[in-house]
């Protein structure tokens, strides 16, 4: 691993910094309990490589702030089982979720970001993703150790079901947050050689 990657975390020209490109697009489904960091990965991801991250749950959120959700900023589990259980009827009723990402799986591809991060909770849902994309797809479970992650129930199936589908890889998110990014980076770099995935020199134009 280059050592741009830990001098990339400490710079603040977010357009500006090195970036390799990889040998092919790489598409990877993030899962995850609430909390566990997904999010934060996925932006340490971006700011080290031309990646960027989607969730099926975007198209479900519009549609409940028509119901009364107050947005992001209600996280609680009433707010999160409301989302779960309005995605599975949308999932039922025109598989809207996964209509959503295919279309951006498909501007992915003819676009110059190398990695694609699809945040997907349901197992179905993964396995009907994966038949859509035809690039290389790995599937990664974030774990963390800082709170009672794997034992703590939301009370929504999107949720409390994501340790029930076998994962290709696992990360478990158990450094402080000055470590994580270059914890992350190196398991991701990991990753990219086990999936015979190389790594070019880096270009100083932004994706």
């Amino acid at each position: 691993m280059n050592n741009k990657f830990m001098d990339t975390m400490d710079s603040n020209k977010n357009a500006d910094y090195e970036k390799p490109r990889l040998s092919e697009k790489l598409v990877i489904i993030i899962n995850g309990k609430g909390g566990a960091g997904k999010d934060t990965v996925c932006e340490i991801a971006e700011k080290c490589y031309r990646a960027r991250a989607v969730s099926a749950i975007t198209p479900i959120k519009e549609v409940a702030l028509h119901c009364g959700w107050a947005g992001d900023s209600e996280k609680d589990n009433r707010a999160r089982k409301l989302l779960s259980d309005l995605k599975r009827v949308l999932i039922e009723y025109n598989d809207m979720p996964n209509n959503y990402l295919e279309k951006e799986y498909k501007r992915f591809i003819n676009s110059g970001y190398d990695i694609l991060f699809v945040h997907i909770r349901e197992g179905d849902q993964i396995d009907d993703f994966k038949k859509r994309v035809s690039s290389k797809c790995i599937t990664l479970m974030v774990r963390s150790s800082k709170i009672d992650n794997l034992n703590t129930v939301f009370g929504n199936a999107s949720d409390d079901d994501v340790e029930n589908y076998v994962y290709d890889y696992c990360f478990v998110n158990e450094k402080p947050i000055d470590l994580l990014a270059q914890e992350f980076i190196r398991f991701l770099s990991k990753t990219l050689e086990t999936e015979g995935i190389c790594e070019y020199g880096a270009v100083t134009d932004d994706a």
